[in-house]
């Protein structure tokens, strides 16, 4: 059953969700909170929208123009439905297909930001998947993989631009190579705890061409936070 839900705690925005299927989580409330936005921002990509909470939580802070990739029909319904009832339509646009079509879709004009949060478990290991066909596509990289999403980003990312994504701390050492193989090298490094001080995520922002260097940000616990606003207080 679909539902209209409040979007956590941001105040007039409201997502769609299936009871019993796709809901977002808190790995996309944290990494829209991660992003930096500069006044000079004009566009904005988020790769794997899902039912879109990062482009909706991202117009809260920017008017800038949010393109978002979607590829099952089903969440992309649900993503639809969220930006039509914000009223968000002029500037948020989602595409229901396989963001490595994008160049279907995107002239040679690039993009000042892009957003990921991305299926965190490579499918080459054995692990659990869902018997929801939905989830296993948006936790397992069965429609795309991490060196997929560092190829777009190297296309349609502007020099000098800031890519975001959230992953798992135990692939992190994938990320910072592909990285560097894509000259879109690791920035800031946010590393997330939950309960008994476990670090469970890790934010990740990197700057296309930029020269190496990166900064790590002391560890922040979230459990039995109220909001997440404002959680990450940084210099642009």
């Amino acid at each position: 059953m679909i539902v209209k839900n409040d979007l956590f705690d941001y105040p007039n925005r409201y997502i769609y969700q299936e009871t019993s299927g796709f809901k977002f989580s808190l790995d996309a409330i944290l990494l829209a909170e991660f992003v930096k936005i500069s006044p000079k921002n004009q566009r904005i990509l988020d790769m794997c929208t899902g039912n879109a909470p990062i482009p909706l939580i991202l117009s809260t802070k920017t008017k800038c123009s949010i393109v978002a990739f979607e590829i099952q029909p089903e969440v992309y319904k649900l993503a639809k439905m969220s930006v039509d009832e914000n009223n968000l339509t002029n500037q948020i646009k989602i595409i229901n297909d396989d963001v490595l079509n994008i160049a279907n879709y995107e002239n040679k004009e690039k993009y000042d930001i892009i957003t990921c949060n991305p299926p965190f478990f490579a499918t080459s290991k054995q692990g659990y998947f869902n018997k929801n066909d939905l989830l296993t596509i948006a936790r397992h990289e069965i429609k795309i993989n991490l060196e997929q999403v560092f190829e777009i980003v190297s296309k349609y990312l502007k020099d000098n631009g800031t890519f975001y994504m959230v992953h798992r701390p135990e692939r992190l050492d994938e990320i910072i190579f592909l990285a560097h193989k894509y000259k879109i090298n690791v920035k800031e490094l946010q590393f997330i705890a939950t309960k008994e001080q476990n670090i469970k995520l890790v934010l990740i922002s990197c700057k296309k061409n930029s020269q190496w260097g990166i900064k790590i940000n002391n560890t922040i616990n979230v459990n039995n936070l109220k909001t997440y606003q404002h959680l990450f207080e940084r210099k642009i």
